[in-house]
C-alpha cells in the first residue's frame, strides 16, 4: 500500500511541477488567463493520471470491477484502470496465509468437555472466486473451520483425540478443504496444537495411570516369585536324589553363617548328626578353617 501510495504521489508531483514549468515559460502581463487555465488542466490530469495508476505487489492481485461488473485481473507489477469507471474492491494474497482457530468447552463422543487450539495453513488459487462467491472468504475460512474442529470432535473419543492428532488433523483438512474449494481457496494442512481437558479428569487420568503402573509392578514381582519357587523346586529335587550334595550345601550355608561374625547358629539336631558335626572332631575342624578364614583376612587388610 505504501508503494503505491507514493507512486501515485510522485506522477502527480511530477505532472504538476512539468505543468507549471510551461505555464511560466508561456505566461505574459497580456494574457494572464491562459497561465490559470494551463495550471487548472495540469492539476485535472496529474489527478486523473494518479487515479490510473496502479502498482500491485509479487503476491497481490487485484480484481477490477468495470461499472459494477468483474472485468479483469491485474498484478503483479504496473497497470492502469479507467478512474471513476473502474473500481479495485478486492487486493488477494496468493502466498500461505495461517489462521489461528479453537473449539472451547466442546463435548466428544464420550461427553467430555474439551478445548482444543488449531492452526490451518491455506492458499487462495482462484481470486476471482475468492471475490465474487463470497462476502468475506477470510471470516468464512474462519467460520468453517471452527465448524469443522467441532464435529470432528463431536464424533470422537477423547482417547482417540489424545492419541491419534495426526489422524483428527487429515479429516479437518479434508472437511475444510471441501467447504472452502467453491471459494477458490486450497486447504494445504491443519495442524492440531494442542487438546485441553478438566483438571479434575486430568487427576483422575494420571491416578488411573500410576494405579496401572503399579499393578504392573505387582504382576512382575508375583511372576519373579514364582519363578524362584520353581527354582527352588528343581533344586529340593536334585537334593533328594543326591544326600550328599544336600549335606555339602548344609555345611556351606552353616560355614557362612558363622564367616559372618555370627556368635550363635541354631541348627536341627538332625542336620547335626548329618553333617557329623557332633564330635568334638567336626567342631575342631570347621572352628579351624574359620579361624584360618579370618587370619587370612586380616593379613590382607
Amino acid at each position: 500500500m505504501r508503494t503505491r501510495s507514493a507512486l501515485s504521489s510522485l506522477i502527480f508531483v511530477i505532472i504538476i511541477v512539468v505543468g507549471g514549468g510551461i505555464a511560466t515559460m508561456n505566461f505574459s502581463p497580456t494574457a494572464p488567463v491562459v497561465p490559470i487555465c494551463i495550471w487548472g488542466i495540469t492539476f485535472l490530469v496529474a489527478i486523473l493520471v494518479s487515479l490510473a495508476t496502479k502498482v500491485a505487489d509479487q503476491w497481490d492481485r487485484a480484481v477490477i470491477l468495470r461499472l459494477g461488473q468483474f472485468h479483469a485481473l491485474k498484478g503483479p507489477g504496473l497497470f492502469f484502470i479507467i478512474p471513476v469507471i473502474d473500481a479495485i474492491p478486492y487486493w488477494i494474497d496468493t502466498r500461505v496465509i495461517t489462521s489461528a482457530f479453537k473449539a472451547e468447552k466442546t463435548l466428544t463422543k464420550d461427553t467430555v468437555p474439551v478445548d482444543v487450539d488449531a492452526v490451518l495453513f491455506w492458499k487462495v488459487l482462484d481470486p476471482k472466486k475468492a471475490a465474487l462467491a463470497v462476502a468475506d472468504f477470510q471470516s468464512a475460512i474462519s467460520w468453517a473451520s471452527q465448524t469443522a474442529l467441532r464435529d470432528v470432535i463431536g464424533k470422537t473419543m477423547l482417547s482417540e483425540m489424545l492419541e491419534g492428532r495426526d489422524k483428527i488433523s487429515g479429516i479437518l483438512q479434508k472437511i475444510i478443504d471441501e467447504r472452502t474449494e467453491p471459494w477458490g481457496v486450497n486447504v494445504i494442512s491443519v495442524e492440531v496444537k494442542d487438546v485441553l481437558i478438566p483438571q479434575a479428569l486430568e487427576n483422575a487420568m494420571s491416578m488411573q495411570a500410576q494405579a496401572e503402573r503399579e499393578r504392573q509392578a505387582r504382576v512382575i514381582l508375583g511372576d519373579s516369585e514364582r519363578q524362584v519357587a520353581e527354582k527352588f523346586s528343581e533344586a529340593a529335587k536334585s537334593y533328594q536324589n543326591d544326600p550328599v550334595a544336600f549335606h555339602l550345601r548344609a555345611m556351606n550355608m552353616l560355614y557362612e553363617g558363622l564367616k559372618g561374625n555370627s556368635t550363635i547358629v541354631i541348627v536341627p539336631s538332625t542336620a547335626v548328626e548329618s553333617m557329623q558335626l557332633g564330635g568334638l572332631a567336626g567342631l575342631t575342624a570347621l572352628t579351624m578353617g574359620i579361624g584360618q578364614d579370618k587370619s587370612n583376612i586380616g593379613t590382607k587388610i
